[in-house]
């Protein structure tokens, strides 16, 4: 049986350092990029985790549709971010309840073939609640979108400032 890690925190706090760090002693890894570049400053962004990543890593990018990935050949799958593609996918008007079965779907097709997935998602319940009803509902559909992969994960990381704590063995 596979094992999924899921990698939670803040903007900038190194959860994808931390989850490449994680991905590479397995071998055989993927980076699902879920970014895609709207502007030159994203195209910027995109180019530098690009540079960050191992060269042994194969990318496959995808925005709103994760079950892609089970047709490529992986011991490990490195999913970056979560909280964009909850992003790609809520404007695409997919529901909540899409959104979740999808993953939910794919992670135990993961699980199922052996394989493992590292996920990274930002943790967006620590700030005020937003004024406007969109990033009110993203906020509430990321929650639960992590509340459901962190309950089919083996373990759980929450990084502070770089340093990772595991919240759940």
């Amino acid at each position: 049986m596979g094992k999924i890690i899921l990698i939670l925190g803040g903007v900038k706090s190194g959860k994808s350092s931390f989850a490449v760090e994680l991905a590479k002693k397995s071998g055989n890894v993927i980076f699902v990029a879920t970014a895609s570049p709207g502007d030159s400053e994203m195209k910027k962004r995109i180019e530098k985790h690009k540079k960050s990543r191992p060269k042994s890593f194969k990318t496959v990018e995808t925005s709103n549709k994760l079950s892609g990935i089970l047709k490529e050949k992986f011991n490990t799958a490195l999913i970056d971010c979560l909280t964009i593609f909850v992003s790609n996918c809520m404007l695409s008007n997919k529901t909540e309840k899409t959104i979740i079965k999808e993953i939910e779907d794919t992670l135990k097709k993961i699980k199922n073939k052996n394989r493992n997935a590292v996920i990274v998602s930002n943790e967006v319940g620590y700030g005020i609640v937003p004024k406007n009803k969109l990033a009110r509902e993203f906020r509430d559909v990321l929650g639960n979108v992590n509340q459901a992969v962190s309950r089919l994960s083996d373990k759980v990381y929450f990084l502070i400032s770089g340093n990772p704590v595991l919240i759940k063995k």
